[in-house]
């Protein structure tokens, strides 16, 4: 068998590093190449691109890169023509995956989307061509299966592939010891995207100094993704005039050690929610973004641990979140979508939780039933499991050549 994978964003790389080796156990004599990231590639892709290094948000990006994408599609294709092979994998990134599906349906190569993009929460329309071009949609939230199946998708729920990866972390126990013996520590986590640590740190700083302002001994520390991002931190650390430790690599270790954490909106939620950590999201976008976001959202909460407790997925009247709106006392991490100031915002709820201990216990309470509800793990190996009971369900187990 021989598996292509098109995959393009840096979580995504995760997800399908996790798989392939779940595949990989299960059928050792499977080949996996195509497009994806560096840890797909430990795990045994022979990787054609690494398409995660153009990960890139909104049109102006897409269009500046656009040669480079229709050059991939192009070069997938002629592989499908060439090579035949026997599935194709995709992961995030709907946007270029598009073109690869219907590119593989073209060749009469069937099609599977593990972690189907959010189309119920921006794109519904775009489910036509979920319909029309992928065989099968493998879903991570439990309410996604019925959403996609009700608009004629044949969708299988398996969990998020997040946490398995979280429920394999080993973390550096001194490390944390060390961050956790000197009083209260707030870990800002400025995104994996270079772009969203340009659009968001400057007001997860402002917002750090509001607090330092009013609670003594608050420390901070800031979760840098590549070692890339490093200058661009710490020119903004410079001009805010916030002390703060600089970690890469350090993720894990430094939400654990977190009294509570200050994030830019994204996947790492799920990771917050693991560490029971209390969190405020923060998402800024310019004007014209946000203005133009109203028309294609459809859900309230750009969180998806937000999503996951909220009883109307889909209200009428979407908005975004507001504190002193009683429809969004469920929430577990207060988020800000926006393109004002929400820096006043931020430092009130760092603040409360930093002062006020009763307080943080039972948030963190709250965190923890959630967790047990879809923590558990175990999306990698069903989605193994169901690609080979689709693919050679009479196969049986294999040993390595």
């Amino acid at each position: 068998m021989n598996i292509f994978f098109s995959v393009g964003e840096p979580s995504g790389d995760l997800h399908g590093a996790n798989l392939i080796r779940e595949l990989k156990q299960r059928r050792p004599d499977w080949k996996m190449v195509g497009y994806g990231g560096p840890r797909m590639q430990q795990a045994g892709c022979e990787l054609h691109t690494d398409l995660t290094q153009f990960a890139v948000m909104w049109l102006l990006q897409v269009i500046l890169n656009y040669h480079k994408f229709r050059a991939l599609v192009k070069r997938a294709e002629r592989y499908f023509a060439e090579q035949s092979p026997d599935a194709v994998v995709l992961i995030d990134y709907p946007g270029f995956n598009w073109h690869i599906a219907k590119a593989a349906k073209k060749h009469g190569v069937p099609v599977f989307y593990y972690g189907a993009p959010q189309l119920w929460g921006w794109a519904g329309w775009r489910v036509k061509k979920m319909r029309r071009w992928v065989d099968h949609v493998l879903v991570k939230l439990p309410f996604e299966e019925p959403w996609y199946r009700d608009r004629g998708c044949n969708a299988t729920y398996l969990g998020h592939p997040y946490f398995d990866e979280l429920r394999a972390q080993q973390l550096d126990q001194d490390f944390v010891r060390k961050r956790r013996a000197s009083g209260p520590l707030v870990t800002i986590l400025p995104g994996s995207r270079t772009q969203e640590v340009r659009s968001n740190l400057a007001a997860q700083l402002q917002a750090a100094e509001k607090v330092r302002q009013s609670t003594p001994g608050v420390r901070f520390a800031v979760a840098v993704f590549k070692q890339s991002q490093v200058a661009l931190v710490e020119t903004e650390l410079a001009k805010s005039g916030v002390e703060a430790e600089v970690h890469v690599g350090r993720t894990p270790e430094l939400i654990h050690a977190a009294t509570c954490c200050l994030a830019v909106s994204g996947s790492v939620s799920l990771e917050l929610l693991f560490h029971t950590k209390p969190t405020a999201i923060v998402y800024q976008v310019s004007p014209l973004a946000f203005f133009v976001q109203k028309f294609f959202r459809r859900v309230r909460y750009i969180t998806l641990v937000n999503l996951l407790t909220a009883d109307e997925l889909f209200p009428a009247e979407v908005g975004v979140y507001d504190p002193e709106d009683p429809r969004d006392a469920h929430v577990l991490m207060p988020e800000y979508l926006t393109c004002q100031d929400p820096t006043d915002k931020l430092a009130r709820h760092l603040t409360h939780w930093l002062t006020d201990d009763d307080a943080r216990d039972a948030l963190v309470a709250r965190m923890a039933v959630l967790k047990e509800q879809i923590g558990r793990g175990g999306a990698s190996v069903r989605a193994a499991e169901y690609v080979v009971n689709t693919l050679d369900p009479s196969g049986g187990l294999r040993e390595a050549a």
